[in-house]
């Protein structure tokens, strides 16, 4: 007896969703011992799109067909049959797994002129889309307008770039001028299972510089701020900077510190992106180049795991205009990274780090994840990942959570 010819049959799907759709769909191809290669599925205000690629053969193809169709009439959905040759299916059974990225558009409100200039880019670069999700949830009329707005899709993007620091360049430069964030990581196993994530203090996790608060209260904002924004800027050695900075402090009541922690400004998003980091088992840090004394007051209110920054200090209740123990400048901020993962048994690529300061790029440049929050400029320029329109709960849609599992 011959053997019937082999025969792959890609199945498209579309219409009103409702349930057992799939259902009895895939009870005829059951029926016929078809086998499925490949199958997926997305519902838009409920509009049902499903793709199914089977496996089969030229004395059965006509009969599965035939039924699909009575069956797709009869639940009111629309159905088309393409024919996929041997060699099509071998040459995309050889793409897979291969050069994969996460693109991911992050704002308070995205729009058509956006989308369609990010993925004209990723058109240039032959790149091809295979999925796009909603990160955020379903927005209702009105509320885009909203100051405290989010809106957040992923892409799933398969290909190898032409040039691909061409074009991180021009979604830079997009999202610029369209003012939204754009994140493009390259999609390994190590981006879904990211473990450490470390954060910078002093305009991150509060949106102000705490030596400043000290230094209006000490009588010398002026010239503390004026020092603070040349060493963030990367144009004076942080260290230097530093110190000149805290021995104008000297004779400071230690009361004002308490005073300024409790009414600390902080950014928004955090306690949210807390909340969500610590259920989903991530290690986190401060790091930062500011003071122990308020990193120890955010770790107990939000629960962070370590603390690394500098120590005042204090005689006799007044500040001495001196510090302890080594400055955490940029370079002790990268070294500190590098130890949590190795006392946590985190390999680099599982980190992440957040900052916005020109002592920040060590630690960014060092982790597996470099996101430059509401940075300036030299910062973002330098940083492969920025967010820039929202709060910093943004950071956990560039990790691929949905609104979905976390609200």
């Amino acid at each position: 007896m011959e053997k019937s010819q082999l025969e792959l049959i890609l199945i498209n799907i579309s219409g009103q969703d409702h349930p057992g759709v799939t259902s009895a769909l895939s009870e005829i191809l059951a029926k016929y011992d078809a086998g499925i290669l490949d199958i997926g599925q997305a519902d838009i205000h409920h509009t049902l799109s499903l793709g199914i690629l089977i496996r089969t053969t030229a004395d059965v193809s006509g009969n599965i067909m035939k039924e699909l169709l009575f069956k797709a009439s009869e639940l009111n959905v629309n159905i088309r049959f393409t024919p996929v040759s041997i060699q099509e299916y071998e040459e995309w059974v050889g793409r897979q797994g291969k050069n994969r990225w996460i693109i991911t558009l992050l704002g308070r409100r995205l729009t058509a002129r956006q989308i369609a200039n990010v993925t004209t880019v990723l058109a240039e670069q032959g790149m091809n889309i295979d999925a796009i999700q909603r990160l955020t949830g379903r927005m209702p009329l009105g509320d885009e307008e909203q100051p405290k707005s989010k809106s957040c899709v992923e892409m799933s993007v398969r290909g190898t770039p032409k040039d691909v620091h061409a074009m991180q360049e021009q979604f830079m430069k997009l999202s610029q001028e369209d003012e939204f964030d754009i994140s493009m990581q390259e999609d390994t196993l190590y981006r879904r299972c990211r473990r450490l994530i470390c954060f910078d203090m002093d305009s991150t996790l509060i949106e102000t510089e705490v030596i400043d608060e000290l230094a209006m209260r000490a009588g010398v904002g002026d010239k503390v701020k004026a020092i603070t924004e040349r060493a963030m800027r990367g144009e004076i050695d942080f260290c230097e900077s530093f110190r000149e900075r805290v021995a104008l402090l000297e004779g400071l009541d230690e009361s004002v510190m308490r005073e300024i922690a409790e009414n600390l400004p902080v950014t928004e998003g955090v306690e949210r992106m807390m909340q969500v980091l610590k259920r989903a088992g991530y290690k986190t840090a401060i790091l930062s180049g500011g003071f122990t004394y308020f990193g120890n007051y955010l770790k107990q209110k939000y629960g962070f795991d370590y603390v690394y920054a500098n120590e005042l200090e204090i005689v006799d209740g007044k500040l001495t205009g001196r510090h302890l123990g080594d400055i955490v400048d940029g370079r002790r901020k990268a070294e500190l990274l590098r130890l949590i993962a190795q006392v946590e048994n985190v390999n680099i690529a599982q980190t992440i780090a957040v900052g916005d300061g020109a002592n920040d790029l060590p630690m960014l440049s060092t982790a597996g994840l470099g996101i430059a929050f509401h940075a300036k400029p030299k910062v973002k320029a330098n940083a492969e990942q920025s967010i820039s329109t929202i709060g910093l709960d943004g950071v956990l849609y560039f990790l691929g959570f949905k609104d979905s599992f976390i609200n």
